[in-house]
């Protein structure tokens, strides 16, 4: 192998692992308190997302084979009865694709919050780390006693 091999072949496996690294870092990371907000886009209105209804609502796209997905559904439920001010709201992203195309979602689950105000506060895509999920969630429900956290 030549040189100018050598180098494009670590110049390739340089890229590679830091595309790696970027992509587990950002697999399921939650959006943090303070990010940037915009408004709720016209498909997760069409969905049924009614944001006035809690403090919070989480918009879940999921699939019926997906693992993560079963996990993800269940820790908020577990969310959502300790907190009354969170509302979910599960899609099967296989029967709204127009809707998945609109939103951009590339993989289940992926997780859209939305405030009571009508502002979209991120999203997060693979299942979310259950510790960030719980502070995003009492950053803006609460705890069982309905007290902000």
């Amino acid at each position: 192998m030549s040189g100018i091999g050598v180098v494009v072949l670590v110049a390739a496996l340089a890229v590679t692992a830091v595309l790696a690294w970027w992509m587990r870092a950002r697999n399921g990371a939650v959006p943090t308190v303070g990010e940037e907000v915009a408004a709720v886009p016209e498909a997760l209105v069409r969905l049924g997302v009614r944001p006035e209804d809690a403090d919070l609502t989480v918009v879940q796209f999921s699939t019926a084979f997906c693992g993560p997905c079963r996990a993800t559904k269940a820790r908020l439920q577990q969310l959502q009865a300790t907190r009354p001010g969170l509302a979910v709201v599960h899609v099967d992203a296989e029967s709204h694709l127009d809707e998945v195309r609109e939103l951009d979602v590339r993989r289940t689950p992926t997780l859209f919050y939305v405030g009571r105000d009508g502002a979209l506060l991120g999203r997060s895509s693979g299942a979310p780390r259950p510790d960030e999920l719980a502070a995003l969630v009492d950053a803006h429900v609460g705890d069982r006693s309905g007290g902000r956290s």
